[in-house]
């Protein structure tokens, strides 16, 4: 679930790290890259083309690859790195009542597409206390699913003045996990690879990032996201591949530890995603099953 180890809950969005004096051209770098993030236009076959190794969501060209940032957002971040405060809280982003309220976009998808999209919303609500309800004319606050060319990604949580919330997904992201994973990252998740304890299990290798995007592998300490006190989980559905954003092929996140499965996998929601999210959301029993229990 977002990722990480199970699914970092989002609290709050800022780089890890002592604080430091900001130049000028610094805080200038940052705004340029977060404003980025906010799409160049080109297409994810071409990003795949450029980086075959990597998961499409991790191509799709938002920050940390999938994650849509409002202009809300971008300030907030940007006005954090400039101040070198150790972070800046976002609101509360759990979807009240537990109701995520969705829509497609008019004409949007294909018949077998909206399948496998209700078929993702099924078995998020089998696995947990989440419920999605379609839109009303009175809904003010929703998520519209579109269908454009340029990657697998999502908004980040709920958030009361938002309005449309963004999930799109390009043709070549219906494969059941990268729905899955989108809509956790709707529902609050972040990755994975994002969370404070990810140095004891994880090398990132900084020489083989493509140059512009190391933001995508800053750090967010404990006072933003919650582990849920369950532990990182390299086969999460929400952590990233080692070759995410990688300029030579090499990869850019190495292992310290040995594990089972792969890295960046998109077979399946593991069962510790699932735990992650019934914690996150306090669904019944989630606080009585033990990581032991649901890896089991």
């Amino acid at each position: 679930m977002i990722k990480l180890v199970a699914l970092v809950c989002l609290v709050g969005l800022a780089a890890a790290g002592p604080p430091v004096s900001r130049s000028r051209q610094e805080i200038d770098d940052f705004r340029t890259f977060l404003e980025s993030t906010r799409g160049d236009g080109s297409s994810l076959e071409n990003r795949m083309a450029s980086n075959p190794l990597a998961n499409a969501w991790e191509n799709s060209g938002k920050y940390e690859g999938d994650i849509v940032l409002d202009e809300e957002q971008i300030a907030a971040l940007v006005d954090d790195f400039a101040s070198s405060r150790s972070a800046y809280i976002f609101p509360n982003t759990k979807w009240p009542d537990n109701i995520v309220v969705w829509e497609f976009g008019a004409g949007e998808f294909t018949a077998t597409q909206e399948l496998a999209i209700n078929n993702s919303i099924a078995d998020i609500e089998r696995n947990s206390c989440i419920r999605f309800r379609y839109t009303t004319p009175a809904d003010q606050n929703f998520v519209r699913l579109t269908n454009r060319p340029d990657g697998c990604y999502a908004s980040i949580g709920y958030w009361a003045t938002r309005g449309v919330h963004t999930l799109n997904l390009a043709n070549i992201c219906f494969i059941p996990v990268i729905i899955v994973h989108e809509w956790l990252h709707i529902i609050g998740f972040l990755h994975m690879h994002s969370t404070y304890t990810r140095d004891d299990y994880i090398r990132i290798v900084w020489e083989n990032i493509e140059s512009g995007w190391e933001h995508n592998f800053n750090k967010f300490e404990n006072n933003l996201v919650s582990n849920l006190e369950l532990p990182y989980e390299y086969t999460s559905c929400m952590h990233y591949g080692p070759h995410a954003f990688s300029s030579n092929g090499l990869p850019t996140i190495e292992p310290l530890r040995p594990f089972d499965g792969l890295m960046g996998q998109r077979q399946n929601v593991t069962d510790l995603d699932w735990l992650r999210l019934n914690r996150h959301y306090e669904c019944p029993g989630a606080w009585n099953k033990d990581a032991q229990d649901a890896s089991a």
